[in-house]
């Protein structure tokens, strides 16, 4: 299995402080996190049965018009490679790194390009990934972009797979809406901009034929009673989606320029900052001395957001000691 963040349980391992004494920055999880209600009595009894009121509201926030519910979009990046034939695939780099992973995995060959470049690859493919924007470097294709390149890939049977994980901050990058048009397939996840990864739900949102083969492959009951009971909350509560949109984008605008004052120039969206270190394991040590649990890459850093002044203070504190540990250098 590959490297994620999150992975808190090998920060307390390796450095023997207990869990509440760190600060997990190693995510791009929203840690304001939707106020979850009183779940139905029979939530946790009932096998989970299609949801009406989770996709109504489903089709309401992203504008499809077929959704298919799924544990995490995790279980379609896994499932539909499966769903095709030998094909070549292009997905960018640095990105979220399951995608290619599972399609190299499922026997496609699969090549990574700089995230720049994929324009120019659309016609060397029979499909293509791009996460918008992209995780972890916050880069961003236009809509209209993302569409002309589907029907391209169409023309051939082909597919873009376009991963809005990180989309909800940004609602006019979405071609989520136009995911009828044939060979568009959107993934969306409810654990980002919720704060609630632990709840398992995303949706894919693509033309009915292909949603059809995805929920054969995946089979029954693939998204719990209770996930979708406060999935169709979260999704209808616009006031609160309205408020946390503007709360985040300050929240981001604040990371980079806290990043900046020490230093560091990096890009991202509002829920992350990513940034190319050369020093990237002696930065982590940095952090991890200070209790703080980051995203490290071979090629680079990623820093969530801190849940409360708290946390921003110790990242301060923590980032200053890193500024003055390489004037001594």
């Amino acid at each position: 299995m590959l490297e994620h963040g999150g992975n808190l349980h090998d920060a307390i391992r390796r450095y023997g402080r207990p869990r509440d004494a760190w600060l997990d920055l190693s995510t791009g999880i929203n840690p304001h996190s939707w106020p979850v209600p009183m779940l139905e009595e029979d939530a946790w009894r009932r096998l989970p049965e299609s949801n009406a009121q989770l996709l109504e509201a489903a089709q309401g926030y992203y504008g499809g018009a077929f959704l298919l519910p799924v544990a995490g979009t995790q279980a379609a990046i896994q499932t539909l490679p499966r769903l095709r034939k030998h094909s070549r695939v292009i997905t960018a780099t640095p990105s979220y790194n399951e995608h290619a992973h599972r399609w190299h995995l499922a026997g496609h060959t699969v090549r990574e390009v700089p995230y720049a470049q994929l324009e120019s690859a659309v016609d060397e493919c029979d499909v293509m990934v791009v996460c918008n924007p992209n995780n972890p470097t916050g880069e961003t294709v236009a809509p209209d972009a993302l569409k002309r390149w589907a029907a391209k890939l169409a023309a051939r049977g082909g597919w873009l797979i376009v991963d809005e994980a990180f989309g909800d901050v940004t609602p006019e990058l979405s071609v989520a809406a136009a995911a009828e048009q044939p060979g568009l397939i959107v993934l969306r996840s409810v654990g980002k901009f919720f704060g609630l990864a632990g709840l398992r739900l995303g949706f894919v949102i693509a033309e009915e034929a292909v949603l059809e083969k995805l929920r054969e492959a995946i089979g029954p009951w693939t998204v719990s009673g209770p996930a979708q009971q406060i999935g169709a909350a979260a999704l209808s509560d616009f006031k609160w989606q309205s408020a946390m949109r503007i709360q985040l984008l300050a929240e981001g605008a604040r990371l980079q320029e806290l990043l900046a004052a020490h230093g560091i120039a990096s890009s991202g969206c509002a829920l992350y900052q990513y940034w190319r270190e050369k020093q990237v394991a002696e930065f982590a040590e940095c952090m991890a001395r200070h209790g703080i649990w980051i995203r490290p890459f071979t090629h680079g850093v990623r820093l969530g957001l801190p849940p409360d002044e708290a946390g921003w203070l110790r990242l301060q504190q923590a980032l200053t000691s890193w500024k003055s540990q390489q004037g001594t250098i």
